[in-house]
């Protein structure tokens, strides 16, 4: 056998392994959740362990309200941040900056949610109410952890526009932001569509900085405001899962959550891998 053979051989079973292990993960939690996976789970109002009553639709709720809040947070901040480094600052300007944003990457979440515990959540509550912890907690932790990336791939889909397209928009009048405007931002749309969708993606799949600042009510409600207390679906696997029964429907309904959260998580994947390659494409 050729050695080429032999690499080429080895690295397919290096990637079939990959999706091997996905598929393995998928079942076991299908086998073990799937006992409870009912219109009256998805959609049932609540959540107690001690009376079988396992609702999560108040969770899922305060899931998508945490996420959509700190992406749109963070869309603010990283979109006007990704557009000032790619075109409007100084090349040692840039370089500071964005080896700064990078540096965030590399905290750990926990760390990150001790510092929204120990000094975000005493500020909310001494100077704009409520308790401290809650979604506007959780919106501000979660929007600092997807700034990085979302400001990296956005940049990189800026700089990646070609530079031909901006001076032959110049070159026809334009200013320099019409031409950032009309010419530079669509072309590099789909790039940054993608880094919205992983922002949401792994704001959703976030676990411990979330867990220490959002309330963690021990039964979920629908919230109706910003300063309330909300549990989010990681949240509950992380706090339940060590005192439930082994094959008890407790256990069960935790797995089953953590079939929700898989699929909803996948399906973001495959919208993000779905907007790359149109944009190759393009």
């Amino acid at each position: 056998m050729r050695t080429g053979d032999m690499v080429s051989r080895i690295l397919f079973l290096c990637a079939s392994l990959s999706a091997v292990i996905v598929f393995l993960i998928t079942a076991f939690l299908l086998q073990e959740g799937i006992k409870v996976l009912t219109p009256g789970f998805l959609f049932g109002m609540t959540w107690s362990p001690h009376r079988e009553l396992f609702g999560i639709f108040p969770t899922i709720v305060g899931t998508l309200g945490v996420v959509v809040g700190a992406v749109v947070i963070a869309t603010v901040i990283g979109i006007p941040s990704s557009i000032f480094l790619s075109e409007f600052s100084p090349f040692w300007v840039r370089n500071i900056i964005k080896s700064s944003v990078e540096v965030i990457v590399g905290i750990p979440s926990v760390v990150i949610g001790f510092f929204g515990l120990t000094v975000l959540v005493p500020f909310i509550r001494d100077h704009v109410g409520g308790r401290g912890e809650s979604i506007l907690a959780g919106w501000i932790v979660l929007a600092f952890m997807i700034l990085p990336n979302l400001i990296t791939i956005a940049e990189d889909s800026l700089r990646a526009v070609p530079r031909s397209y901006r001076e032959a928009s110049l070159a026809l009048g334009a200013t320099k932001w019409q031409t950032v405007r009309n010419v530079v931002l669509p072309s590099a749309s789909s790039g940054i569509r993608a880094a919205l969708v992983l922002g949401v993606g792994r704001a959703m799949g976030e676990t411990m900085a979330v867990l220490m600042v959002v309330g963690n009510p021990e039964t979920p409600w629908i919230p109706t405001g910003i300063l309330d207390r909300v549990r989010m679906l990681t949240s509950t696997i992380a706090i339940e899962f060590s005192y439930a029964e082994w094959g008890s429907t407790h256990q069960h309904a935790l797995f089953a959550i953590g079939v929700v959260l898989f699929f909803m998580v996948a399906a973001l994947n495959f919208i993000a891998t779905f907007v790359i390659r149109r944009r190759n494409i393009q």
